[in-house]
């Protein structure tokens, strides 16, 4: 298990989360992480803030509903995960520094917060369950069955499925 779904798994089950959908936002509360949705540029998803014993995680409230979900997970993974950082903002830009940390940890970093915000909000065995429960004919139509479910974009579920491998087709909703 990678340590990203390690991390999320173990903070649903200290936080006795067992049930979808999953409301990051309360786990943030339940964590004493401040959401504040603010007005941001469009290519701005979200940010975390932390200084000492406060934590703050802006997100675009802008976007759709199911993308300010995954932001506040992802952020929380931020929070979970590294530790080190104090500013992280995420943003559709993309700006390579030449300094001690290279631009691969920080892809590295964004690939494990979304790999934890994924787990979080549709933890492995919940979503293998739903996907043994649902009534479908098509994997597209499972993606979307399960996404509504678990209140996140079938583009996430999507990669969700595949990644856990229920689902082979990353093409489906191209």
């Amino acid at each position: 298990m990678a340590r990203s779904d390690a991390a999320a798994k173990a903070l649903l089950g200290q936080l006795g989360i067992d049930q979808a959908p999953i409301d990051p936002v309360l786990i943030a509360e339940k964590l004493g992480v401040l959401v504040v949705p603010q007005d941001m540029p469009d290519d701005v998803s979200g940010m975390l803030l932390r200084r000492e014993d406060e934590q703050v995680i802006g997100v675009n409230r802008q976007h759709h509903e199911r993308r300010q979900r995954f932001t506040v997970a992802h952020e929380l993974g931020h929070l979970r995960l590294h530790r080190g950082r104090p500013l992280i903002l995420d943003t559709d830009t993309r700006v390579n520094f030449r300094d001690t940390v290279s631009s691969m940890a920080t892809d590295r970093e964004e690939m494990e917060a979304n790999r934890f915000a994924a787990a979080l909000l549709a933890p492995e065995a919940m979503v293998r369950r739903a996907a043994r429960e649902a009534e479908f004919s098509t994997a597209k139509q499972l993606v979307h069955l399960m996404a509504r479910h678990f209140d996140m974009s079938e583009m996430a579920m999507n990669y969700r499925l595949i990644n856990l491998g229920i689902i082979a087709d990353p093409t489906l909703l191209s």
